[in-house]
């Protein structure tokens, strides 16, 4: 018997009947068709396997025959002074989730301004599901995606966002969700609802941490909706136990000259699925993707990109940049379309690694599918190691080696950074990938990479 008729039919089966008697909004039956609908998908589809284009470099086996269970509902809350530390600076608030759960305990909401609601997505379901209707499962793909189809299924809990048109936030939104261990491996399928109306602005940043070394699988799924001329940054910052397994799903539907950032920062996790699908449905409409991934030990990262292009005179960036050690396997996939109806399109998409260990691998393809004939497409992949001159130069102004690779890392890792926007978000981030970058920098150097494999453009001449 096979991973997809095993655990689709079997074991998911079970928890999903149980879940969904008596799920939120279970009486609703547009909300019980659309969970209905979704498991469907996903136990036609199973998980997907390396014999999947779009999954051929992750084997999603140890994730598939681990026996996951759903949280309890009495499940235990970590300690408040924990969850202090983890808080962002100068937030609006913090919305907190403990394995998929909104725990109010350890939230707070006060400085949200009139003109933006922030509540859990459950208690929007209780309460005024009305709104919900018209976007909640309208724009992710459930019948391409298994994972999306999943998290539809047992969609729960999650964070609501709403921003009224013209609506200005500038201090950010934080979304805070944790995996705690409780015995057997936990799942949790945390779903997020942003709407930023026409000419509103707002920073959302989604941070995943585990407050344990305990197996858990985290499937998260986010629909963000922006209006015409809004602007809209989105962090996702996944820093989970490397005994953690992590699926995210970001579907973005952009109206006309919306502008939208994306920044996904990927260190923690063993294995790490990170799917980012802006669809730029208005004239004009701007994108930026931007990631940084770090990866030791054993852990697998995985980087999956498509950007739609759908209306003329669109623009999208992606830059994402990868640093590997140990056996650590980091991947790129990133694929650009462009409609027929999308003359006049800019897209750029690169990739630049630094491997740092002769076990590190990476796996780059970037794909451009053009079916228009007036546009300015570019991609390209590059794949070296700290360059030795560099190293060189610092170490001859009398730094010794680990500083000399700690500042040459912070400097590869700081153009992630650069692209964010300044503020409290940014500050934040910039924090803990130092931290991450420092403790790395401080390990001693491995043997140059040997057998660098890349299914895109390589080149390794290029200095990083």
């Amino acid at each position: 018997m096979g991973i997809r008729e095993s655990r689709a039919s079997g074991r998911y089966l079970g928890l999903f009947s149980q879940f969904n008697a008596s799920a939120p909004g279970n009486g609703l039956a547009w909300l019980r068709k659309l969970r209905e609908d979704a498991f469907v998908r996903f136990s036609d589809a199973g998980f997907p396997s390396t014999r999947d284009e779009d999954w051929r470099f992750t084997n999603l086996a140890p994730l598939a025959r681990t026996d996951f269970q759903r949280a309890s509902e009495s499940q235990r809350l970590p300690d408040a002074a924990r969850i202090a530390a983890l808080e962002i600076p100068k937030a609006a608030c913090q919305l907190v989730f403990v394995n998929g759960r909104f725990a109010p305990e350890l939230s707070r909401k006060e400085n949200v301004p009139a003109g933006i609601r922030v509540r859990n997505l459950a208690s929007q379901i209780g309460h005024n599901p009305e709104a919900l209707e018209p976007h909640l499962g309208t724009y992710l793909d459930t019948g391409r995606d298994p994972f999306a189809a999943l998290n539809t299924a047992f969609l729960e809990d999650g964070a609501y966002v709403h921003i009224r048109k013209g609506a200005v936030l500038e201090a950010p939104i934080s979304l805070l969700y944790i995996s705690l261990g409780g015995g057997a491996p936990v799942m949790s399928h945390p779903r997020n609802l942003i709407v930023a109306e026409e000419s509103s602005q707002a920073t959302i940043v989604e941070d995943y941490v585990s407050l344990d070394g305990a197996i858990a699988f985290c499937n998260a799924a986010t629909e963000l909706v922006v209006g015409d001329g809004a602007v809209v940054s989105h962090y996702r910052l996944e820093r989970e136990s490397t005994a953690a397994f992590h699926v995210s799903t970001l579907r973005m539907q952009q109206g006309a000259a919306a502008n939208v950032s994306s920044h996904s920062i990927l260190l923690g996790g063993a294995l790490v699925r990170n799917n980012v699908n802006p669809v730029l449905a208005g004239d004009g409409a701007e994108c930026l993707i931007n990631g940084l991934f770090i990866g030791a030990g054993h852990q697998h990262l995985d980087n999956y990109m498509l950007v739609e292009h759908r209306r003329p005179h669109c623009g999208s960036r992606q830059f994402y940049n990868g640093i590997l050690d140990d056996q650590a396997h980091g991947v790129f996939h990133g694929r650009i379309i462009v409609r027929r109806e999308a003359q006049k399109t800019d897209a750029k998409q690169t990739n630049r690694n630094l491997l740092l260990s002769d076990g590190a691998q990476i796996d780059t393809k970037p794909q451009l599918e053009i079916f228009a004939d007036d546009v300015k497409c570019t991609h390209g992949a590059t794949i070296g190691q700290i360059e030795e001159n560099a190293l060189f130069y610092l170490r001859s102004r009398g730094l010794d080696e680990a500083v000399a690779r700690r500042l040459l890392l912070l400097a590869f890792a700081s153009e992630c950074v650069d692209r964010m926007h300044e503020g409290p978000a940014r500050s934040f981030v910039a924090e803990i990938i130092r931290n991450r970058v420092f403790g790395m920098a401080q390990r001693p150097p491995n043997e140059a990479p040997a057998g660098l494999r890349t299914a895109g453009r390589r080149n390794l001449g290029e200095a990083l």
